[in-house]
């Protein structure tokens, strides 16, 4: 994502355009092997900056159980204090200090109301009141913080001071594990107070609010001073002792003079850093003993195993085959999973009439739109097999990776289409054994309001565990692969299975503890 600064999210992650092709390795001509990068040092700050986005290396981990859902909201801190009293400020040092990626920073003044003509040419001359609770969608607030508290995807509205008016095209947040909310009437609604986990109140000398408001209003906001000085005695400074002052005494915590008081902050960073630990969750250790000696679901789809089938997956299986053998008979197994998952989409009856002049009943697609979403990088090797079966289907793409410390899946970027809500899904891996990263796709779709009955997740080999895993936290799922291996050993890898896709397909170098669903990105 790209966000505006008054709601910038530390994480860029959303539906922002733009190519990976920088990031991950494409598919060369050649059959060298390439050398994987190591792990970046612990010194540098664990983020990858392009032209068009930062991405978090330090990736979120799991937000739900072994259930696929959400365990713990996130944890909500409300900022509140007076017009330039040095909220962001205070947000963005909290921020820095609490040192961990996913936090999202929503401000209120991307709530204020949409004005009517009448109210246009009020606020042109400094008569309308922007500082009364009236003048902010509470309504709004209140929905879009519920569903991010919940952990879902929601749009954001992007408010225009100049025009005093919202833009078109709102934004897209979605990920936090910390929410910080700011604003001047951030303790003005009684149900608004019940979604904060912890109430600040940032006190700050009125004069020192006067001179800050003077300096962004014409500095950033095109304001002439006289119609500042009129707006802060008319409007500003009645609001803040009427509406603002009063609602100190329900903070947790009073910042006496703003983001300079570093031990209020600090105290702050530790009760929040305590609260994360509280959500902290072990889902692949859950995973691997949950399920077991259990019937294989019916949701699961196996391709017949033809002496086709069974000869692609004898060469692919082989340590001995060369790369670019891996790749030929890999393409060929995918193109067979793609059309067989493609079979499970909901059709209805189409005639049509054929060059003779008869009818031909037939049957045509009943839906709106088929999206392929792979989980990068090897599910991105099954996006050509889609694209050939599937004319002008849209692609999204999900980053994954495992915690080599923890050995817990997590997600560091995404880019899904617009409007996926609508869609079915066709979730790409190519290989599944515990089931742990495949979970997290799943729940990042249902974040974003797929449909569960709409997603199809495909791999071209699956464990058992990961099969019982994805199936039992999302029973309405659809699971098509092309083979079943039964085991899953320590170190989480599939046998006999079929090796690290990844590399083998790119031509990459594993480490000695890879794992069939680490994925296996380059570190940044």
């Amino acid at each position: 994502f790209a966000f505006p600064p008054q709601y910038v999210c530390l994480v860029k992650i959303g539906n922002g355009e733009g190519s990976l092709d920088r990031l991950l390795p494409s598919v060369s001509t050649g059959l060298s092997p390439r050398k994987r990068t190591t792990s970046q040092c612990k010194s540098e700050p664990p983020l990858l900056r392009t032209s068009k986005r930062t991405i978090y290396t330090a990736g979120r981990p799991p937000w739900y159980n072994e259930h696929g859902t959400q365990s713990k909201d996130a944890f909500v801190i409300g900022l509140c204090g007076g017009s330039a009293s040095g909220k962001t400020t205070v947000a963005r040092k909290i921020i820095e200090a609490l040192d961990v990626p996913w936090v999202v920073l929503l401000s209120m003044d991307s709530f204020y109301k949409v004005l009517t003509p009448e109210q246009q040419i009020m606020a042109a001359s400094n008569d309308y009141n922007f500082d009364h609770p009236d003048a902010f969608d509470f309504d709004l607030l209140k929905h879009i913080l519920r569903k991010l508290k919940q952990g879902k995807s929601i749009k954001i509205p992007v408010y225009d001071f100049t025009t005093h008016g919202r833009h078109k095209d709102w934004k897209t947040i979605y990920g936090a594990s910390v929410i910080i909310f700011e604003g001047i009437m951030a303790f003005a609604d009684k149900e608004l107070l019940q979604l904060l986990d912890m109430k600040l109140f940032v006190d700050t000398d009125s004069d020192i609010r006067l001179v800050r408001r003077l300096r962004r209003d014409i500095s950033e906001r095109g304001r002439e001073i006289e119609g500042v000085i009129k707006q802060y005695n008319k409007f500003v400074k009645p609001a803040f002792e009427q509406y603002i002052e009063p609602t100190m005494r329900l903070a947790d915590i009073v910042v006496p003079r703003g983001g300079g008081n570093m031990v209020a902050i600090d105290l702050i960073v530790q009760h929040v850093h305590s609260q994360l630990e509280e959500r902290e969750l072990s889902v692949r250790a859950a995973l691997a003993s949950a399920h077991q000696a259990q019937p294989l679901p019916q949701t699961l789809s196996v391709l017949e195993s033809t002496p086709q089938v069974k000869g692609m997956h004898t060469i692919i299986r082989n340590k001995e085959t060369s790369r670019d053998e891996f790749i030929f008979y890999s393409k060929r197994l995918m193109r067979l999973l793609i059309e067989r998952a493609l079979s499970f989409l909901p059709s209805q009856v189409h005639v049509v009439q054929t060059p003779q002049g008869e009818d031909y009943e037939g049957r045509a697609f009943n839906g709106k739109r088929i999206t392929g979403v792979s989980i990068l990088r090897a599910g991105e090797t099954m996006e050509p097999a889609l694209r050939a079966v599937c004319k002008d289907v849209r692609i999204g793409k999900i980053l994954i990776q495992t915690n080599q410390d923890t050995g817990e899946p997590e997600l560091h970027y995404l880019r899904l289409p617009k409007d996926i809500s609508e869609d079915y899904v066709i979730l790409m891996d190519c290989t599944v054994s515990t089931g742990a990263a495949a979970m997290m796709a799943v729940r990042v779709l249902l974040d974003h309001d797929v449909q569960e009955d709409k997603i199809l997740l495909v791999s071209l080999l699956m464990a058992e565990m990961g099969i019982h895993s994805v199936a039992y936290a999302f029973p309405q799922v659809k699971i098509i692969t092309t083979a079943v291996d039964k085991k899953v050993n320590d170190l989480f890898h599939i046998i006999p299975g079929i090796g690290n896709f990844g590399d083998r397909y790119f031509g990459t170098d594993a480490p000695p503890d890879w794992s069939d669903e680490d994925l296996d990105e380059p570190s940044y």
